[in-house]
């Protein structure tokens, strides 16, 4: 299995995500949501925004890495939602073909 590219997020990203939870109330479980990003690293933004050192980014070893806009973590997030509702509605076949085949079998 390929390992994944490590995203790393625009610092005013990071900003208005940290926000959401110390201004607005947000629990880090809803925002990492919304948001699609873990809450493991929700979590470390806002202990460092609480800490007054949040990392600028591309801060490390100057390695080149993927900046991430809006458009492709809202692009990103809209795919895992697409895939999880292609999950459930092929569970709701099943199901359905499943029962029919248990009431049909009942009939006679």
């Amino acid at each position: 299995m390929e390992k994944l590219p490590r995203q790393v997020y625009t610092s005013e990203f990071r900003q208005q995500a940290v926000e959401l939870i110390i201004r607005d109330g947000l629990s880090i479980a809803e925002v990492s949501r919304r948001l699609s990003i873990s809450p493991k690293t929700l979590a470390n933004w806002v202990k460092r925004a609480k800490a007054g050192d949040l990392p600028a980014v591309n801060v490390g070893t100057g390695t080149p890495r993927h900046v991430v806009t809006d458009a492709e973590a809202e692009l990103a997030r809209l795919r895992r939602e697409n895939a999880e509702l292609r999950m459930e509605r092929d569970i709701l076949k099943k199901s359905a073909a499943y029962f029919a085949l248990d009431a049909l079998r009942g009939t006679r």
